[in-house]
């Protein structure tokens, strides 16, 4: 780590985020994973359907982004499913290969038979879950647990027990069942799930805690982010000892989606300084390829990956860039956008312009102004953004130019 680890010559941020009173409590662990969930649990936002060779795709594409383990899907859901499992887990792509089975021997068996070494093994883990949504009796579904995570020990699968909803359910109860099912079957990890996206993230340093207390398994974070805490409660419970992570691309998934891996990757380097080994100028591109194959819509200012998010309008910005130059473009974004492969920064005109967003129109041109031809130019610009309700176009602006300076800009 640098001297510096908040401004480095990719990225500038608070260095209050390294002062000693700010990180004395953190337990991150020396290996963090990534576990992928793009394909598997990103495919179950409404609308979005991934065909087994896009899956494969997407999933050569997070092998190249340097995640270290990849869930390819629920072999039990379908044939396309089941034979993206396949093809993915034959591929020896890098990461571990994960599928997900729900708490049925036969589930388990099938997903042993696709080829992939490692299980995910779900179960309802909340008495008004099991109550109403499943109507089981909790004894079924510790029964449940048993027999499919010991069948799944048994074929040499590496298995990590999967609890939906336990952020909803009393802990003591919670933990007492996850005892039972580590004691009389069988896991290798434990993963905390927050199914609803309902905990927030100031509870999670407790969870991870209590946890780790009563089960001796690694611990992985599952989060939603129904409230926008994905990224916060996954860091929590990273800094208080949990070794994986559970995230997608852009943070698809089921309603609000899954915690996303492009903002916490990117938080954990530049904030928290933990580096989890990804390469970094890929996830540009990758999210790209994501909203490509699935036929998504994104914000296109969002946070890491958004199409427009280094696009300067406001003029007090521009005026900024102009004086610093690309040498210090740190001074207007926390990082830079080739870090993780955006394309430089772009000046638009609208609104928002002022006399440096002309200026600087002007030196694309080759063209020199006085400061009141300056002035002109922008209050036309401003007024067209105006009637149009939209930005100036560079065509709009050579008109713009035209009719104030009386000749031809070509």
């Amino acid at each position: 780590m640098t001297d510096t680890p908040w401004h480095t010559k990719n990225w500038f941020v608070s260095p209050w985020n390294y002062l000693p009173e700010v990180t004395k409590d953190f337990q991150f662990p020396e290996k963090i994973e990534i576990h992928d969930l793009t394909v598997r649990d990103g495919e179950q936002q409404a609308g979005i359907i991934f065909r087994w060779e896009e899956k494969l795709r997407i999933a050569e594409a997070m092998a190249e982004l340097g995640v270290q383990r990849i869930e390819a899907g629920i072999p039990a859901v379908s044939k396309e499913d089941e034979r993206a499992v396949r093809e993915i887990a034959k591929r020896n792509l890098g990461p571990k290969i994960f599928a997900l089975a729900r708490c049925i021997v036969e589930d388990v068996e099938r997903l042993a038979d696709t080829g992939v070494k490692h299980a995910i093994v779900e179960i309802p883990c909340s008495e008004h879950m099991l109550e109403h949504a499943y109507h089981w009796s909790l004894e079924k579904a510790i029964d449940a647990s048993v027999s499919a995570t010991r069948r799944a020990h048994e074929l040499g699968l590496y298995v990590v027990f999967f609890p939906i909803d336990s952020t909803r359910s009393d802990i003591d109860w919670y933990l007492t069942l996850i005892e039972r099912v580590a004691n009389d079957g069988w896991m290798d990890a434990l993963a905390l799930v927050d199914t609803a996206g309902s905990i927030s993230a100031h509870a999670v340093p407790m969870m991870v805690e209590r946890a780790r207390a009563r089960i001796h398994k690694p611990l992985e974070l599952h989060f939603h982010n129904d409230f926008g805490h994905g990224v916060l409660s996954t860091i929590a419970g990273l800094a208080a000892g949990a070794s994986v992570a559970h995230l997608t691309i852009s943070g698809i998934g089921e309603r609000a989606g899954n915690t996303p891996l492009e903002e916490t990757v990117m938080s954990l380097l530049t904030q928290y300084g933990v580096d989890l080994g990804i390469n970094y100028d890929k996830l540009y591109p990758t999210a790209r390829l994501v909203r490509e194959i699935g036929h998504i819509q994104m914000a296109d200012n969002r946070p890491i990956t958004g199409d427009r998010l280094f696009d300067v309008e406001s003029g007090i910005v521009t005026d900024w860039w102009r004086n610093c130059g690309d040498e210090h473009l740190l001074e207007l974004f926390p990082y830079r956008p080739e870090f993780v492969g955006q394309s430089p920064p772009k000046m638009v005109l609208g609104k928002l312009s002022g006399g440096a967003s002309v200026a600087m129109g002007l030196d694309k041109l080759g063209i020199k102004a006085d400061k009141e031809q300056i002035r002109e130019i922008m209050w036309k610009v401003k007024d067209k953004a105006v009637e149009k309700k939209d930005e100036v176009t560079e065509a709009e602006f050579e008109q713009i130019v035209d009719s104030v300076l009386g000749s031809p800009t070509a």
